[in-house]
Order: C-alpha cells, then sequence, then structure tokens
C-alpha cells in the first residue's frame, strides 16, 4: 500500500482525536463535579467552547496565508484576538477562583490547554487528509 504525501497516519489521527476527546472529557468531568456556582461552571464551559472555536480558527487562517489562500486581514488580527483574549481570561479566572485548589485549578489549566492544543491538530490532520484526497 503506498502512501499519499502528506497524508497524516492513522495512528497520529488516532492520537489527535483521543487527546482532544481525554482533554474535552475531563475538562467537562471536572466541571460536573465542581462545588462551584452554576454560572461559574457556565464561565468555564464558554471559555472551552470558545478557545476550541478560536484555536481552530486561528490555524486555519495562519495555514491559509502560508499556502497563498486569500485571508483578510481583519480575520486574521481577530483570529489572534480571539486566542489571546480567552488564554488572558482562562488565566485571571482561574487565578481569582477562590472556591477551587491549587490542583485543582492546574487540572483545568493542563485540560484546557491540551483541548486546545488537539483541536489544532485534529483540524489539521482533517485538512491534510482531505488535500490528501485531492491527491490520489
Amino acid at each position: 500500500m503506498k502512501r499519499v504525501e502528506g497524508k497524516p497516519t492513522s495512528a497520529f489521527k488516532g492520537a489527535s482525536w483521543s487527546a482532544l476527546l481525554i482533554g474535552v472529557v475531563a475538562y467537562l468531568i471536572g466541571l460536573y463535579n465542581a462545588t462551584m456556582e452554576l454560572n461559574e461552571k457556565g464561565y468555564y464551559f464558554a471559555l472551552l467552547v470558545f478557545g476550541l472555536y478560536a484555536a481552530i480558527s486561528l490555524q486555519k487562517t495562519v495555514r491559509d496565508k502560508e499556502e497563498g489562500i486569500p485571508v483578510t486581514n481583519i480575520y486574521y488580527g481577530v483570529s489572534w484576538v480571539a486566542i489571546i483574549i480567552v488564554l488572558i481570561l482562562m488565566a485571571v479566572g482561574l487565578y481569582n477562583a477562590g472556591s477551587i485548589t491549587l490542583s485543582e485549578k492546574g487540572f483545568y489549566a493542563m485540560a484546557y490547554v491540551l483541548s486546545i492544543f488537539a483541536a489544532i491538530t485534529v483540524q489539521k490532520n482533517i485538512r491534510d487528509s482531505h488535500r490528501a484526497r485531492e491527491k490520489e
């Protein structure tokens, strides 16, 4: 079986999807079991959703520009601003969260970073797989 150049391996795709699933599920289980107020849980849930979208959007715009696909400067800038804002909001939220312990703060931070990184990797794999199918 011949491998198409640029196509991610099944192992890499599986690892990426697994990391995304593990990160998101761990984060959500942590939120579900947390003793914080419902509005605080909503804040951290919104940060997860916003962060995943911002990371995927930024990865796509950066790659589009690199490949010569037109991207408006405003969308490129908004993508960078969105990821910066969501990371600052998470850091400030965790820093000021008096209702959770330091170890819980570390857990949320690591699950969040894992989820964002995995979302970027999954999006990259989807794009690379699509491009490889076009070459076949």
